[in-house]
């Protein structure tokens, strides 16, 4: 509405400063051709005008008598009467709205005055109905109503189309959500739309995913250490019952007793080490830039006394200056103690073990018998042992999984490979710093 009557506003403003510069250019022109042997030409002048003014145009002498007409007139009518034209024969332009007694209609009546050496010569007057002029307005604003309208309908089908675009995906995404939430873990949708759609897609995938495979460790976790705690309770058991037997014959039988006290040991080994998988994923400490040298030394101190009964030799090695990494300083301990306590377990004495620390990587290097090709990844499977480990001392098989666990809630990794000239290098790496600890897709 407010641009319909501004543009009305502008037609009439457009067609009254038309007449204005049709009326100054007659003008302008006739002031040479009021001689009477000038007149067919004159006559010409004030048709075109009258044309392109899509009015009538006539122009008069000093007096106010006819010169010539665009309706065909003949000359010699006065027009002094006329208050347009009184005003131009008086040197005064000017544009009114009046009523024309000879049509009985309004008009917009529009005069100049015709100037030769500063005197007044005659004037020009050009008149046009006013309701053509509203013709002109109102065709203007039907004009405008009529693309209003189509632009309306244009953006109410695009809008449709959009919205419809729209939906679809969040349908199709409403339609998997509630397969999952029904147990379909394996829903997914299509990752289609904007960007913005196609990032929920995405995020939701994964998510389902993650939760897939959470859910099938979680149960994987629950065999397995159903399987596992059934060896040491069975012969924590038989150990038992054995004691049972020798006490009612009256004869202790102190190694039934320690290897029962072992059972029990390794029982509550694995029950520990269970808790502290169960929980793998959960960022329970603040992470804090650490010193992966200071986290070396402290791990031979540790483990010096260790290494020393084993008689095996233990040092750390650093390379660079800057060692730095992002994670929690007690997750690193207890990860660099796994890799570190394999080590030690299966060194022959007289073999020696280091620790090496760089940016972002901690090294655990020994001699011992190393691994069999192909056994690098499945170390790192809960309770699977590498061939050493099953003809060495007896564990739990839960050390490489915890650093490899605790070393991921960082964005790290654990990796177990053969050595050069015999023996493992098992190493962490860590990111650098806090953008690179950040969990996938946070």
């Amino acid at each position: 509405m407010p641009l319909a009557v501004s543009l009305g506003d502008r037609v009439d403003a457009e067609v009254k400063g038309q007449a204005r510069s049709q009326a100054d250019v007659v003008a302008a022109s006739a002031s040479e051709l009021l001689e009477p042997r000038q007149r067919p030409a004159l006559s010409r002048l004030v048709d075109t005008s009258a044309a392109s003014a899509r009015g009538r145009v006539i122009v008069v002498g000093p007096s106010g008598r006819l010169l010539a007409d665009s309706a065909g007139a003949p000359p010699g009518r006065g027009y002094a009467n006329r208050p347009e034209v009184r005003a131009a024969l008086r040197g005064h332009g000017v544009q009114i709205t009046r009523e024309s007694s000879t049509l009985g209609i309004s008009i917009l009546a529009t005069s100049t005055p015709i100037l030769s050496g500063g005197r007044t010569e005659g004037a020009v007057r050009v008149t046009q109905s006013v309701d053509a002029v509203h013709r002109a307005v109102r065709t203007a604003v039907v004009d405008l109503a009529a693309l209003g309208g189509a632009v309306l309908l244009l953006g109410l089908l695009a809008g449709a189309i959009v919205a419809q675009r729209i939906a679809r995906p969040i349908r199709r995404l409403d339609l998997a959500a509630r397969d999952v939430a029904a147990g379909n873990l394996d829903a997914s949708v299509a990752v289609e739309g904007s960007s913005e759609q196609r990032s929920l897609a995405g995020a939701f995938n994964e998510m389902t995913q993650r939760v897939k495979r959470m859910l099938r460790g979680q149960q994987d976790f629950v065999a397995d250490a159903s399987h596992q705690l059934r060896t040491p309770l069975t012969g924590l058991r038989l150990r038992l019952e054995g004691l049972a037997e020798s006490a009612r014959d009256g004869q202790p039988s102190r190694p039934e007793l320690e290897a029962a006290m072992a059972e029990i040991d390794r029982l509550s080994t694995i029950v520990e080490e269970l808790l502290v998988l169960s929980r793998a994923g959960e960022h329970e400490l603040p992470g804090e830039r650490v010193d992966l040298r200071d986290a070396a030394r402290r791990a031979v101190e540790r483990w010096g006394p260790t290494a020393e009964e084993g008689a095996i030799e233990f040092g750390a090695t650093v390379a660079g200056e800057n060692a730095d990494a992002w994670c929690a300083p007690r997750d690193l301990d207890r990860a660099l103690d796994a890799l570190i306590e394999n080590a030690l377990r299966y060194s022959p004495p007289g073999s020696a073990v280091t620790v090496a620390a760089e940016a972002g990587r901690l090294e655990v290097r020994d001699r011992g018998p190393g691994l069999e090709p192909g056994e690098e990844k499945g170390v790192f499977e809960r309770f699977r042992r590498g061939s050493a480990g099953r003809r060495g001392p007896a564990g739990t098989g839960l050390g490489l999984p915890i650093a490899r666990e605790l070393a991921r809630e960082w964005g790290g990794e654990v990796t177990l490979a053969r050595r050069n000239g015999g023996g493992a290098v098992a190493a962490i790496e860590l990111p650098l710093d806090f953008a690179g600890a950040l969990p996938e897709g946070a």
